[in-house]
């Protein structure tokens, strides 16, 4: 059962509602990769900045670990060079905090996954 969970929370990091998905719970796997799809999208779309790891800043550290709970959104953004924040828009701040925000959401509900994925909740 341990397994069973570990796979669904890392699959579930890696693409949002996947970890459900593979549990069958497909309804909620449709709701959160929408929701945290569009949530990202719109970050990106506002010209919300996706950090890198930097060690300059302790605030870019944690902006960092927020926006990788992203999984492979992160990856693909970093790959094809989506994020870099736009400055002089005025959603700057608003695309990065949304950006941010779905990946902390992400990794609530790969936790969730992990938790149906063990037996602690259906």
């Amino acid at each position: 059962m341990r397994i069973k969970g570990i796979l669904a929370l890392v699959l579930g990091w890696a693409v949002p509602g996947l970890g459900h998905a593979v549990q069958k719970k497909y309804g909620r796997a449709a709701l959160f990769f929408v929701s945290i799809f569009a949530m990202t999208g719109l970050g990106l779309a506002m010209g919300g900045r996706v950090y890198p790891f930097q060690t300059d800043n302790p605030l870019t550290i944690l902006a960092f670990f927020a926006d990788i709970g992203n999984g492979l959104f992160y990856v693909l953004s970093r790959l094809l060079h989506w994020g870099g924040g736009d400055l002089a828009r005025a959603t700057f701040e608003f695309g990065t905090a949304y950006v941010a925000g779905a990946g902390l959401l992400n990794f609530l509900v790969a936790i969730d996954a992990y938790d149906i994925g063990a037996g602690k909740k259906s």
